[in-house]
């Protein structure tokens, strides 16, 4: 691991960045629609759009990413990312309400689109990069905890920034996409050649994935299930929140996006403690997953009661330290159960279930406000029971008879189903085979 330092060091900044080029705009949206004289609804779009189109395009970079080469999609990904945030400043800066509006959401399109083709493939990308199945753990642990440090970052950064400027979080955008794409250009190795997917046909490819779907279906819909809960609940708590200090505790400006990033910042450092642990041990993974999901469900019975602030963030923290334990173990399991060939896709199916979370969680949120407290929190410890129930009894690792753990077709153990190249990658596979993560 410590030969790749660097290279971890630069794909790490994309989870970072991406995180950042969404999120930062949260706490400004209503000096957006301000500025543009535009409505709520009209400024939630320019979250909504991005997410959206990050959905739609993430399955097709998996596939390019697969057939092409994972550097040779993430490059081009994190340009078209800069070019739609020159985009946004340009609008913002030479014009003026609703055409100035309509052009920054073209640049918003842009950048989902640079986001599906970044983010999502820096997991299959850590799995080709690492051979052993502890430093595959570690590093999604790391890659997982930039992503969440953007989040704890973007309200802070979003805040301040919008004070010196409206725009300014625009402008910030392909800055940091430029400085990604040269520390992925320069530090970023290519794995060894026997170590990358082969380029299959695109009829043999989607065979392929049609196969691993329908062998390892029911463990790969419950991870798939599980990641997009876990986002669901966390941008849902934050929409929330952000809403319940403004409205209730009449908290404005930097300090709100301060304790907008108490949870997130617990979320943060789980994340990072659990891939530091995980290892290679699967059924440490699948019940430190349930854990988590476990912690969740509870924290979110107790959030009901609303006994003032500090009891809200903190039973919030609480569930944010659940989903921090659940989501590296989420992205271990996945990426080493899935021979390299369809990795790329099938995680990529993976981040879309991720971003339809992203997108479900604040509107669905949004609705339920005015049903009451407890009807909200009620959903979402409902949600997490769900998951923890997915974790429990669809993940399964067990051994095989091989001696190593993976995960069956039904969600248990079947050491037999990897490719004969793939086993000599000697990565760690949830099918029990050494194939990477």
């Amino acid at each position: 691991m410590k030969e790749r330092k660097w290279d971890l060091l630069a794909l790490a900044s994309i989870p970072l960045i991406m995180t950042l080029g969404n999120s930062m705009l949260l706490p400004i949206l209503p000096q957006i629609s301000k500025e543009l004289g535009i409505s709520s609804f009209q400024v939630s779009m320019l979250i909504t759009v991005y997410g959206l189109m990050a959905i739609v395009m993430i399955p097709i970079a998996g596939y390019l990413s697969d057939a092409y080469g994972r550097k040779k999609v993430i490059l081009p990904s994190l340009i078209i990312a800069a070019i739609g945030g020159v985009v946004c400043v340009v609008a913002a800066w030479f014009m003026k309400g609703v055409s100035a509006y309509w052009v920054i959401i073209a640049g918003r399109l842009l950048q989902g689109v640079g986001a599906a083709g970044a983010f999502p493939i820096v997991i299959p990308f850590v799995g080709d990069l690492f051979k052993e199945e502890e430093d595959v753990s570690k590093s999604l642990g790391i890659i997982e905890t930039s992503n969440t440090f953007g989040k704890v970052l973007s309200p802070i950064l979003g805040a301040y920034l919008g004070i010196w400027l409206w725009f300014a979080p625009f402008i910030a955008i392909p800055v940091l996409c430029l400085i990604s794409f040269f520390l992925v250009l320069f530090l970023v190795r290519k794995p060894e050649a026997k170590d990358e997917p082969e380029k299959q046909e695109i009829r043999e490819f989607l065979s392929g994935i049609v196969s691993v779907l329908r062998k390892k279906g029911r463990w790969l819909y419950a991870i798939f299930a599980i990641g997009g809960i876990c986002m669901f609940v966390t941008f849902g708590v934050q929409f929330y929140l952000s809403e319940m200090l403004e409205t209730k505790y009449k908290m404005h400006g930097a300090m709100k996006g301060f304790v907008l990033a108490i949870p997130l910042a617990l979320l943060c450092l789980a994340s990072y403690g659990t891939g530091k642990i995980i290892g290679q041990n699967k059924t440490l993974m699948k019940w430190l997953g349930f854990g988590g999901m476990l912690l969740l469900t509870v924290a979110m019975i107790f959030a009901g009661f609303n006994k003032g602030i500090y009891f809200l963030v903190g039973f919030m923290g609480l569930g944010c330290v659940g989903i921090g334990i659940v989501l590296p173990c989420m992205d271990a399991l996945i990426t080493e159960g899935i021979e390299k060939e369809n990795r790329g896709t099938i995680t990529a199916l993976y981040s879309s279930m991720r971003f339809i979370g992203v997108a479900a969680g604040p509107p669905v949120v949004s609705l339920l406000l005015s049903s009451g407290h407890w009807v909200l929190f009620a959903l979402m410890a409902t949600v997490g029971a769900i998951g923890g129930l997915l974790t429990l009894f669809a993940v399964t690792p067990s051994k095989g008879s091989n001696g190593e753990s993976g995960v069956k077709e039904t969600g248990q153990a079947n050491p037999h189903l990897l490719s004969k190249r793939v086993r000599q990658t000697s990565a760690m596979p949830l099918d029990g085979k050494k194939s990477y993560p």
